[in-house]
């Protein structure tokens, strides 16, 4: 029955990640309140996100949503991010990440009623000075930290005017890319429990292939509003989380 509640858990977390990020708000809180232990949770989350990320982006790629051409790139600037964070958070304390996290959650919340961005635009996604230095930062942030990391960089994509459906596509690639790398990771440490993260992974392919199939009918009039949601319920749950802790 336990695994059953996982793999429902896999597919709502990922639907929701897949449309406005923020994911990890359910997952990972609902595994520990199970009993999982923490870095058998966190390895199970890095698993099933790579593999349900990655398949999100192929359906898109396959339905012409997303060029490859436009969005390689993405791949070594998120996973070298990645990998940068993952050094500098073993010389932060939790506190700091736990400060970091909100502020920078905070920021993107309150420039999303002032900024430009509404995911209406077409522009095509290129290696810039904001793009690269954008998704690179949000890459460290995903390394140190991790939960928002799909929430902030949805908010930079609509601020380069990159329509919605693709924004969701490259994000999904920048995750699997940032995803992987912590995978193996945690699959090399044994911290893995492959019944249940087989469980969570099946169910968060069947949440991205959900998530996907929505965000193609998904006005983009409704992003922004979406978006604020799921950054207030993070906010809020990092917050209750540090004085917990």
């Amino acid at each position: 029955m336990e695994y059953i509640y996982i793999f429902f858990i896999g597919a709502i977390a990922t639907t929701i990640g897949t449309l406005a990020g923020g994911g990890g708000l359910i997952s990972l809180p609902a595994m520990l309140l199970f009993g999982v232990p923490i870095h058998s949770a966190i390895g199970a989350n890095k698993v099933s996100n790579t593999v349900s990320s990655f398949s999100s982006f192929l359906f898109l790629l396959k339905h012409k949503q997303i060029s490859l051409r436009e969005s390689f790139w993405i791949i070594p600037v998120s996973l070298f991010g990645g990998i940068s964070g993952g050094f500098i958070a073993t010389r932060l304390s939790e506190d700091h990440l736990y400060i970091m996290a909100i502020i920078l959650l905070s920021f993107a919340f309150l420039t999303s009623f002032i900024g430009k961005g509404d995911f209406e635009g077409h522009e095509k996604l290129k290696a810039n000075k904001w793009s690269v230095p954008g998704l690179y930062g949000i890459g460290i942030y995903d390394g140190l930290f991790g939960p928002g990391q799909g929430t902030l960089m949805l908010y930079l994509f609509g601020h380069l005017k990159v329509a919605y459906i693709k924004a969701v596509g490259y994000v999904r690639l920048a995750t699997f890319s940032s995803c992987f790398g912590a995978a193996i990771t945690y699959i090399a440490a044994g911290k893995i429990i492959w019944p249940l993260t087989i469980m969570l992974m099946l169910g968060s392919i069947t949440g991205a292939q959900t998530g996907v199939r929505i965000a193609e009918k998904l006005k983009p009039k409704f992003v922004k509003p979406l978006l604020r949601v799921v950054t207030v319920a993070l906010i809020i749950q990092i917050v209750i989380e540090n004085i917990v802790a």
